[in-house]
C-alpha cells in the first residue's frame, strides 16, 4: 500500500494512552499528525486510503471511556487502514478493544491491527500502587516493535486486510484474584463497604490554587478560583487532577484502590494482533 502519512487520534487525561499511541506511530516511520481529543471534540476529520489512522483510548470499568467515543464522532474513513489501541489499568479490558474496533470500523475504516496495553490505573497512588509507572520502557519497546510490524504489513499489501480483533487473547488474572474482587463487588452492592466518593476532593490547607487541576481536567469539572470543589455531575473519575496536582492536595479515596492493588499486582503484558 502507498501509505504516505499517519494520524493519531487520542483521548488521554493522564498521558499514558498518548504515550503508547505515539510510540507506535513513530515506529511506523510515516509522517505523523497528532489529534488530541482529551479536551475537545475532534473537528471533522476525513482520512483517505493513503493514510493510516491510529486511535487510542483508555478503558474505564471494562468499556472505552464514553466521552472518548463522543469526541471521535467526526472521524470518517474511505476504506482507510486503522489501528485501534486500548489502555487499561491491569485488571481487565473486557470488551473494550472490540468496542473500539467496531466503533472505528463503522466510520469507514478497516482495522488492520489492534492492541491492549497496560497503564498506571487512575486510582493508583503511592499507598495503593496499581500498575504504577506503566507504560514503562518494556511496554514502549513492545509498542515500537508492533509499529514496525504494522508498517511491514502495510508495505506488503495492496489493500488493507482486516484482522479479527476477537482473536486477541486477554491476559488473565489468577482465579483467587478474581474471586476476591468479585467478593468485594458483592459487599459493595450489599452496602457493606463505605459509599463510593463521587469526585476527587482537595485539602484546603494544602491547595495553593495554582489552577493546574483546572487545566488538566478533560471535562471542565473544576472551575478557576474554586479549585477546592469538583462538579460530580461532570467528573469522569480519570484522576488527572489528582496525579497532576503539584502540591499533592487532591485525592480520590475510593475503596476500589486497595482492592485493585491487592488483587491485580501481577504484571500483565501488552497483547496485539497484526
Amino acid at each position: 500500500m502507498n501509505i504516505t502519512s499517519c494520524t493519531t487520534v487520542v483521548f488521554s487525561p493522564t498521558g499514558t494512552t498518548r504515550n503508547i499511541a505515539r510510540a507506535v506511530a513513530e515506529a511506523t516511520g510515516y509522517a505523523i499528525h497528532h489529534v488530541d481529543v482529551t479536551y475537545s471534540e475532534a473537528a471533522s476529520l476525513e482520512c483517505g486510503r493513503n493514510e493510516l489512522l491510529i486511535v487510542a483510548a483508555p478503558v474505564y470499568g471494562g468499556q472505552v471511556a464514553p466521552i472518548a467515543l463522543r469526541r471521535m464522532q467526526q472521524l470518517q474513513g474511505d476504506g482507510t487502514p486503522a489501528v485501534v489501541i486500548v489502555l487499561y489499568g491491569n485488571r481487565a479490558y473486557e470488551g473494550a478493544l472490540t468496542q473500539l474496533a467496531d466503533f472505528i470500523a463503522s466510520r469507514g475504516f478497516v482495522i488492520v491491527a489492534a492492541g491492549a496495553f497496560v497503564g498506571e490505573h487512575s486510582y493508583s497512588s503511592a499507598r495503593y500502587p496499581i500498575a504504577a509507572g506503566r507504560p514503562d520502557d518494556a511496554d514502549r519497546a513492545m509498542a515500537r516493535e508492533w509499529g514496525i510490524a504494522i508498517r511491514r504489513k502495510l508495505d506488503a499489501e495492496t489493500e488493507p486486510v482486516a484482522v479479527d480483533v476477537t482473536g486477541v487473547q486477554e491476559p488473565q488474572s489468577s482465579p483467587l484474584s478474581k474471586q476476591r474482587f468479585a467478593e468485594f463487588i458483592v459487599s459493595l452492592q450489599q452496602g457493606k463497604v463505605a459509599p463510593l466518593p463521587v469526585a476527587p476532593t482537595s485539602a484546603p490547607d494544602m491547595c495553593t490554587h495554582c489552577g493546574r487541576c483546572v487545566e488538566v481536567c478533560p471535562v471542565g469539572a473544576i472551575a478557576a478560583g474554586d479549585e477546592l470543589n469538583t462538579d460530580a455531575t461532570l467528573c469522569i473519575k480519570c484522576c488527572a487532577c489528582v496525579k497532576g496536582c503539584p502540591a499533592g492536595a487532591r485525592s480520590f479515596p475510593t475503596p476500589f484502590a486497595p482492592v485493585l492493588s491487592q488483587c491485580f499486582g501481577e504484571r500483565k503484558p501488552p497483547v496485539t494482533i497484526v
